[in-house]
């Protein structure tokens, strides 16, 4: 991207548990801090009302009108498709027209993950859209993918999780060679199910750094940089590690944090669904994060692996 000029931040102001009130009072914290261009996306009065209770004289804020919005208690396909002046369709939308850099909402995942696939479409190779993320407290260069998107998959899906997991470590972490491991019930080749097996030669026989099957016991040893399972697996996973306290938490006060927690990887742009119950704290630091993200053009790093990648590899 051009780096002369601001970030522009498309940030769905009607989507979350505190919408509008701290997604909009995070655009503005993030404005100050940041200086991208935060775009509030939403029910122009609303979210002019509660700009008004701020200082905002200064800042790269602006409003884009939005009529509708998609709750959690709808189908998220047909609410998609059904309110195409939906919050979150018209961020998508700008993102896809180049009015913006970056997307981020706190709206219902399926709803997020629906609507940008659908304005901005996938990756070349990509079949299915992933999340994932550092989640061990204790090993913050392991990542795990997917976290909860894809709970049915196939071995090819899982090979381009290992590819996208390992240009996350490269561009983000600074690794140069990141280690890939298959999460699985036994060290051994023949161990896991059907998935797990023909998974694993789908990766033995790639260009990935893959050092074979990682058990349970295993995860937090820091062995393998990128940790690949289907989503049944990761998110059992990410809500066990929450409950005892083991997180890599970044939506506290750490300002490091973990840049890539929440992007939904193998769009054709870069898209982060925050957490349903953000405030306005963590809203402000996850447009610091997308901004980075922005600034070192990860999407085009995802092509060039996947790329590397799948060459001579049959779907």
């Amino acid at each position: 991207m051009d780096t002369k000029r601001r970030v522009r931040v498309a940030l769905d102001a009607m989507g979350g548990d505190y919408a509008p009130g701290d997604i909009v009072e995070g655009a503005v914290r993030g404005a100050e801090k940041t200086g991208a261009e935060v775009i509030l996306v939403g029910q122009s009065d609303v979210v002019q009302a509660e700009l008004a209770k701020y200082d905002t004289a200064d800042l790269p804020l602006r409003c884009v009108h939005a009529d509708e919005v998609v709750t959690e208690y709808e189908n998220p396909g047909l609410a998609v498709r059904r309110k195409q002046d939906a919050s979150i369709n018209v961020a998508a939308r700008l993102v896809r027209s180049g009015e913006a850099d970056c997307l981020l909402s706190a709206g219902p995942t399926g709803a997020v993950v629906i609507s940008t696939i659908q304005n901005l479409g996938l990756i070349e190779g990509v079949e299915r859209p992933v999340m994932g993320g550092a989640i061990f407290d204790t090993a913050p260069n392991t990542i795990v993918f997917d976290l909860g998107v894809n709970v049915d998959c196939k071995p090819y899906h899982l090979l381009t999780f290992a590819a996208i997991g390992t240009a996350y470590c490269k561009k983000l972490l600074g690794i140069a060679r990141p280690t890939v491991g298959l999460l699985n019930i036994g060290a051994e080749e023949s161990k896991g199910n059907q998935l797990t097996k023909e998974t694993h030669a789908l990766l033995k026989a790639s260009s990935l750094n893959f050092i074979g099957n990682i058990e349970g016991n295993q995860m937090m040893s820091g062995r393998a940089n990128v940790l690949v399972c289907d989503a049944f697996v990761g998110n059992i996973l990410f809500k066990l590690v929450e409950s005892l306290g083991l997180f890599h938490d970044s939506a506290g006060g750490d300002e490091e944090g973990d840049l890539a927690g929440g992007i939904v990887w193998g769009l054709s742009g870069i898209v982060r669904k925050l957490h349903g119950a953000s405030r306005a704290p963590h809203v402000a630091l996850k447009i610091g994060h997308a901004k980075q993200v922005v600034e070192v053009d990860l999407v085009n790093a995802v092509k060039a692996e996947l790329t590397a990648t799948l060459k001579g590899i049959k779907r």
